[in-house]
């Protein structure tokens, strides 16, 4: 799930870093989130139930 989510959040970064240079902050915004998901996912260490 925070894998995924990580994901979505990296690639509207990077769509976002490419695509619309006129609202940076929103960019900033989006990077920070996928870190602190993947940071939260490598702390907990724990294996999705699927």
């Amino acid at each position: 799930m925070l894998w995924t989510i990580f994901v979505i959040l990296l690639v509207l970064w990077l769509v976002g870093l490419v695509s619309f240079h006129a609202i940076g902050w929103y960019i900033h915004i989006l990077l920070v989130l996928a870190l602190v998901v993947l940071l939260i996912q490598l702390i907990s260490g724990r294996r999705p139930v699927v």
